[in-house]
């Protein structure tokens, strides 16, 4: 269901989305991967890089055997701000924890 409250063309400032990406790439590889791999149905993966976001989801390319490929992931809600964003990408790990039986 979309939010009324956001504009289906809204973007994030190209500041927020580089230091979110910086982040997530720098910071939090291993869980890009475990993301992937796990929701994104890429078992294969053998390396994730977060490479955009918007209020629906976030988007990823990921290395497996024969390249590089695509995955874009929804979130749980739509996310309004950065801090949402953060909100989102540790309920998206969280949950490829649980699926991945991963300690947490």
């Amino acid at each position: 269901m979309a939010d009324e409250n956001i504009s289906e063309t809204a973007q994030f400032a190209p500041d927020v989305v580089a230091a979110v990406l910086a982040h997530m790439n720098d910071d939090h590889a291993d869980d890009s991967l475990l993301i992937c791999r796990t929701l994104g149905g890429r078992p294969d993966a053998t390396a994730a890089v977060m490479t955009g976001f918007d209020h629906e989801a976030a988007t990823f390319d990921v290395s497996v055997p024969d390249g590089v490929v695509g995955v874009r992931l929804a979130w749980d809600r739509p996310v309004r701000d950065r801090a949402d964003v953060r909100v989102a990408v540790v309920a998206m790990f969280r949950a490829a924890q649980e699926r991945s039986g991963a300690p947490s």
